[in-house]
Parts: structure tokens; C-alpha cells; sequence
């Protein structure tokens, strides 16, 4: 059995003739008492460094949960290998609907293009994106255009919804705690943007706690305000492991507002680092 721990208010009572006999050096040295009461000084203050280490030791530990878990859900959402899908966008709104259908290789997640396959008007546009640098190459212009991974792509998308989804390289990620969203429990955490680059100031994330996948998002900017918010929908096998295939992106300002994006026709394949590059598009155009 177990020993039972001695409460703060007896530990009190065993140390505090301890205390006073040791600030009289004199009396402390003669007194018979001495080495116990020492033994109780030592332990007492072994006791503390303990209870400190464990808690010093702990912080990291929460602070690696968060990161572990962002990093999780950025596999769900799209292979560590390079890969190839393709996605079509259908976006609401009250001036009407408007699709629009792009394919998408990527690579590590730091690079990737985006290939307009629909309308057949914009075809032949591609999006280049190196780290957190962004290239638009177009047709009709002789030298790529640089863009904000922030501006707008098509309804409720931003450049940087499609070109890096990448949670755990650009933010930094604090777990808020465990809520329930319909009788199921969800780690909610806050990502942080590690800088102004990033398409997002603050992401609010809610997380499956049994395995992972992603539920939902809300992206805010800069001054707070929150811009729009996404649920990550319709879970199927894709590129051999099972992740979101639908997301809705619904706009936080203007109701009725919003973009549904579908994933399909993942692959994991070779990319070699040399389309990833500004040289290398010019020559494809």
C-alpha cells in the first residue's frame, strides 16, 4: 500500500522548529535534534526541486503535443511525398456562380504549382510558389507577376488556401484544450502566423482527438477579424490514405458567400526540383 503523502500543514509543524534552530547557528549545533532536523530541511527542499522539475519539464512536453498535432493533420490533408491532384472550386455569392478547376503538383510543401485546367479562357495560367514567394505566369505577359499569398484566387480561396497548406511550417501552434463538436471530442488549438508572409495573422483549428483528421478552421486577419471559416468534409481514400476530399469555405462578412472545393484524382509521383522554378516555367509557356 501506498504511503500517505504528508500534507503542507505537517510538513509545516516538522520544519518549523527546524527553521528556528538553524537561524542560531550556536543552538543548532549543540542542540541533539540537529541531524534530523536536517534530514528534514534536505528532504523537504529535494521535494520542491522535484515538483518544479516536473512542471519545467512539462511545458515543453504540452507545447510539443500542439506541434505534433498540427503536423498530423497537415498528412491527412496531403502526402509527405511529392504529389499530383486535382481540384475544381464551385463559389457562390450574390453576384452568382462562378467554377473554376486547377491541378495541383506539389512537393514538400514548400514548393508547388497550380495549373489552371478550367475555363478554358484562362488556361495555360500557372501559379509558382517557392517557400513562401508566390509567381504568377500568364500568356499574354513576357515576365511573371509576384502575388500575396493573401490575395484572392477565386471566391472565398485565397493563393495560399491552394499553394501552401502547410499549418505547421507557417504558424506557431498553442492547444487551447479538448470541446465536443456534435458529441465528439476535438482538440481545439490556435496557430499563430510565424510572420506577415503567411495567408493568415490567426487560425483557430479544431482537430479529431481520436485520430487526428481535421474538422474545421477559422482564419482571421491581422486586426483580428475574422474572415471566413472552412469544415473539412467527405473523408475517402485518396493517394492511398483516407482524408478530406470536400472542403466549404464560407465567407464570415457576407452571408450566403461561399466556395466548395473538391479533391480528387491524387497521386504520389516523382517531381524533379527543376519545374519548381521561374526558369523553367518560361520555357513551358
Amino acid at each position: 500500500m501506498r504511503a500517505k503523502r504528508p500534507s503542507l500543514e505537517t510538513s509545516r509543524m516538522v520544519l518549523l522548529p527546524c527553521i528556528r534552530l538553524v537561524a542560531h547557528p550556536i543552538r543548532f549545533l549543540r542542540s541533539a535534534v540537529a541531524p534530523s532536523c536536517l534530514a528534514s530541511l534536505v528532504r523537504s527542499v529535494l521535494a520542491s526541486v522535484a515538483v518544479s522539475s516536473a512542471f519545467l519539464v512539462a511545458q515543453p512536453a504540452f507545447a510539443q503535443d500542439a506541434a505534433s498535432i498540427v503536423e498530423k493533420a497537415d498528412t491527412i490533408r496531403f502526402p509527405r511525398e511529392a504529389f499530383q491532384v486535382e481540384v475544381s472550386i464551385k463559389s457562390t455569392s450574390a453576384s452568382g456562380d462562378e467554377y473554376r478547376k486547377y491541378r495541383i503538383l506539389q512537393k514538400g510543401g514548400n514548393n508547388t504549382i497550380i495549373q489552371t485546367v478550367e475555363p478554358a479562357s484562362e488556361r495555360g495560367q500557372i501559379l509558382l510558389m517557392k517557400e513562401r514567394d508566390l509567381w504568377a505566369f500568364l500568356p499574354t505577359v513576357s515576365q511573371p507577376v509576384r502575388l500575396s499569398l493573401a490575395q484572392r484566387l477565386t471566391g472565398q480561396v485565397a493563393n495560399g488556401d491552394l499553394a501552401r497548406a502547410n499549418f505547421s511550417g507557417d504558424y506557431t501552434p498553442k492547444l487551447l484544450g479538448v470541446e465536443k463538436i456534435d458529441g465528439v471530442d476535438h482538440h481545439a488549438l490556435e496557430l499563430t502566423a510565424v510572420d506577415r508572409t503567411v495567408t493568415y495573422a490567426r487560425v483557430l483549428f479544431w482537430v479529431r482527438t481520436s485520430n487526428g483528421a481535421p474538422h474545421k478552421a477559422e482564419f482571421y486577419s491581422l486586426s483580428g477579424k475574422l474572415l471566413k471559416s472552412c469544415v473539412y468534409d467527405e473523408y475517402k481514400t485518396l493517394g492511398g490514405k483516407l482524408r478530406p476530399t470536400r472542403l466549404i469555405m464560407q465567407d464570415a462578412l457576407r452571408e450566403g458567400d461561399q466556395s466548395v472545393l473538391e479533391y480528387s484524382s491524387m497521386q504520389v509521383r516523382d517531381l524533379p526540383d527543376k519545374i519548381f522554378t521561374k526558369e523553367y516555367l518560361k520555357k513551358v509557356e
